[in-house]
């Protein structure tokens, strides 16, 4: 069925931020290069990133 509509279950299910994460070639490259890295210096990365993702949904929780 998938195929037929020429889409993917993440898709059908609602998952399209997901999708067009991995469509972007730039974000893609990114998350290779960092996939790249030793365990530890991936570990820091994404605890930073983690952090600021936190804190501008929190922002954008208190502005609505």
């Amino acid at each position: 069925m998938v195929d037929e509509l020429g889409t993917t279950v993440g898709y059908l299910l609602g998952e399209t931020a997901q999708i067009n994460i991995l469509k972007n070639p730039e974000m893609l490259q990114r998350l290779h290069e960092i996939d790249d890295l030793p365990e530890e210096d991936k570990a820091h990365i994404l605890y930073a990133i983690d952090g600021l993702v936190r804190d501008v949904k929190t922002q954008k929780a208190y502005s609505k």
